[in-house]
């Protein structure tokens, strides 16, 4: 019985037996004729080929690869910034101890001895200045190069 009764088209009832086993997609080993190629030029078509195949592969690379880079350069940021962050954490708990600290009497006394110079009742108050630096050149023969030996070792062992 046929498929539509619509139409006078006569439709084959089964496939030809040359198409038997073949895909609807048809036989890709199979030439095609020139007349039904999209370009009959054959270089216009290796070259419209090698184009269209240069834009995907740079799409491909700006989808795939370039993303890569900066996801790499990302994960080196995220490192520095969370030593950043726990530098400013160590930091943070050390102002929140001495603020701490701070609130304490003995706290107050003694930030008010090393700020403002608070000298309590009964206490002398002295001032002493920190040594200057002391010359290091001094001349040529005894004693003096003992005295430079002896500074050397001492800086060195320091």
């Amino acid at each position: 019985m046929p498929r539509s009764k619509t139409t006078s088209i006569p439709r084959p009832v089964e496939a030809p037996a040359a198409d038997v086993g073949r895909s609807r997609l048809g036989d890709f080993t199979r030439p095609i004729p020139v007349e039904k190629r999209i370009s009959q030029r054959p270089r216009v078509a290796l070259f419209t080929g090698l184009f269209a195949l240069g834009i995907l592969a740079f799409i491909a690379i700006a989808v795939f690869v370039l993303p890569v880079g900066t996801w790499r350069s990302q994960g080196v940021d995220l490192d520095q910034r969370q030593a950043q962050l726990d530098e400013l954490q160590r930091v943070n708990n050390e102002l929140e101890a001495e603020t701490i600290r701070l609130e304490t009497p003995d706290g107050i006394r003694e930030a008010a001895r090393e700020d403002y110079g608070f000298v309590e009742i009964g206490e002398n108050r002295a001032t002493v200045l920190p040594l200057p630096p002391l010359p290091t050149l001094l001349p040529a023969g005894w004693p003096y190069n003992v005295v430079t030996q002896i500074m050397t070792v001492r800086s060195t062992e320091s």
